[in-house]
């Protein structure tokens, strides 16, 4: 009956270790598809970020096309706001498949490998103690099993001795020898009995070791490991959904920002600038005179009506063709594409007329700003090398002082030419001065958005490499720009890529790069640091240098990362001091 019970005990046990095996490894398995769960969740918010972020690239304005001059427009301004607020949007999914990776994805995986490790260290032990119960209870029952024998050989020898004592025939000799046998068998199942009973009190104390302390501990360090396991998935499930509502106040003034671009659509304005930009300043037509049928049919014509901006010379029979009204399509007449049509605009309406001589003035005297800077600029440094002859030679200066003189005579002469053409058009415009007063302050109006708009969206100066300024900008503003240009700001620093389409720069000097400069920003070039390259523009006090390291790379690096070295003969060469 003990032997059976025992059997029964280690056999339970030994299912006890087996079932929880079974589901310590299932517990292992549950942490690992959680983790994939996860990692699959974060790929997901990965690609939905990268898709959002190339919808939004997608729909953004383009360098030089009509886009780009659709954003004077409210809802167009609405829409770029909508895609950069979008934009930022798709960022903070890429924040949450970051913390999804390094709050739980990193964080389990590093955890898996632990509780593997203990796992089998718990394991290990409890099938180290019950191979030890089960050692012990083998040499007890050899110890049981020798203690019998003992006896048994011990009875036989002293029936044995019984008989040869009992028999007369059998010597005095023979008979004592049978004693000594009996006597040594019986010693030997005392020995055997002794051993026995101090072994067995031995595996008893073991064995309620074994099933009171070593056995239960070592089930209670798997069921906690067990509940550490369960509490840590728990904690990674509450941080599954905290990633997200970490995230939600920042989606929120995204979504802010789109409601709030929403509402700043104005119709009336956008109209309105419809109007300012296509208005022709034509007069409508007189009332039609009756004539008779015999006779040609006559028109009265306003003196800025279509008609009169034909040459007066003309025939009568070419004249009824003229004054056709301006709303009939004619695209000779009538095409505001650039470069087509002659030099004064003469084949625009007056007041589309208007504008564009308006932003020639202003454009030339940006150019003749910018020239008479650059001379000033070369005066200081030829009186530079004059108090300091081993500087350098100041009749080097002296040619291209020339040059820029003869320059701004140049750009003065084409200013007083647009000039007068604008005067022309002026004098024949209606209520000139009230027209030009209600366009110049809408003008303003328009210039103040454009411009706000601009330091937002763009971070490069007002001087930009390629000379491209607002049309309708005044050249007052103008100037004030090119005087005080708008530094750079050093978050994340945008250039136009307009000077793609320019014909290549001439090289004023060289430069070597001080530090390593990445250049991940459009318009930028990377550099290595002393590396040489061409200087192909300096900077004009913005704080960057346009460079060129061959013919198909050139950009942008911070005047500060390099060390230039200028040709004082080179056209376009000019210093700031």
């Amino acid at each position: 009956m003990v032997e059976e019970r025992m059997g029964d005990c280690w056999s339970y046990t030994k299912d006890q270790f087996d079932n929880l095996e079974k589901h310590t490894q299932w517990g292992i398995e549950f942490v690992e598809k959680y983790t994939k769960f996860v990692k699959e969740r974060s790929e997901i918010e990965t690609n939905y970020a990268k898709q959002i972020r190339n919808l939004s690239k997608k729909y953004q304005p383009k360098k030089n096309s009509r886009e780009e001059e659709e954003s004077k427009y409210t809802f167009c301004r609405a829409f770029l706001t909508t895609l950069n607020e979008l934009n930022d949007y798709a960022g903070q999914h890429e924040v949450i498949a970051e913390n999804l990776t390094s709050q739980i994805i990193t964080e389990l995986s590093r955890y898996l490998q632990e509780l593997k490790a203990e796992r089998k260290s718990h394991f290990h032990d409890g099938r180290k103690a019950q191979q030890h119960i089960e050692s012990s209870w083998k040499q007890l029952e050899s110890c049981k099993r020798r203690f019998e024998r003992d006896c048994k050989e011990a009875d036989r020898a002293q029936q044995y001795f019984e008989k040869m004592d009992a028999d007369i025939n059998v010597t005095k000799a023979d008979v004592e020898k049978a004693r000594q046998q009996a006597q040594m068998r019986h010693q030997m199942a005392a020995d055997s009995k002794s051993d026995y009973s101090a072994y067995l009190q031995k595996f008893n104390q073991e064995q309620n070791e074994h099933y009171y302390t070593v056995i239960p501990n070592i089930f209670q360090k798997l069921q906690d490991m067990e509940e550490k396991r369960i509490d840590r998935i728990g904690v990674c499930m509450k941080t599954f959904a905290d990633v997200d509502r970490q995230v939600l106040p920042i989606v929120g003034k995204c979504l802010d920002g789109m409601t709030k671009a929403a509402e700043s659509i104005e119709p009336k304005t956008d109209s309105k600038q419809v109007v300012e930009s296509y208005k022709s300043g034509f007069e409508p037509p007189g009332d039609v005179e009756f004539e008779d049928y015999g006779q040609a049919m006559k028109r009265t014509a306003s003196d800025t009506s279509l008609s009169n901006s034909r040459d007066v010379k003309e025939k009568p029979k070419e004249k009824s063709k003229g004054k056709l009204w301006p709303f009939i399509k004619n695209k000779n007449k009538l095409s505001l594409k650039l470069g087509s049509g002659p030099e004064d605009f003469s084949h625009l309406p007056p007041e589309q007329r208007r504008k564009k001589l308006q932003g020639k003035i202003d454009e030339l005297n940006k150019d003749i700003q910018k020239e008479m800077d650059q001379r000033d600029a070369l005066t200081k440094m030829k009186d530079v090398y004059v108090k300091n002859p081993q500087m350098g030679d100041p009749a080097s200066v002296d040619p291209r002082l020339s040059e820029i003189g003869q320059n701004i005579e140049k750009l003065q002469f084409e200013v007083q030419k647009f000039e007068g053409w604008l005067a022309e058009v002026e004098e024949r415009m209606p209520s000139k001065s009230d027209t030009h007063r209600r366009s110049g302050l809408y003008e303003t109006q328009n210039n103040t958005t454009v411009s706000n708009n601009c330091a937002q969206d763009r971070e490069r100066p007002l001087s930009s490499p390629d000379g491209s300024y607002t049309e309708e900008q005044n050249s007052e503003t103008q100037v004030k720009a090119n005087i005080n240009p708008i530094p750079p700001t050093s978050t994340t620093p945008e250039f136009d890529d307009e000077f793609d389409d320019e014909e290549a720069l001439p090289t004023i000097g060289t430069c070597k790069a001080l530090y390593p400069f990445e250049g991940h920003n459009e318009g930028t070039i990377s550099v290595a640091e002393g590396e040489l390259l061409y200087v192909i523009e300096e900077d004009k006090g913005d704080g960057w240098t346009r460079v060129r390291r061959n013919e198909d790379e050139e950009g942008y690096v911070p005047t500060s990362y390099v060390e230039v070295f200028l040709e004082t003969n080179a056209k376009g060469a000019m210093t700031y001091i």
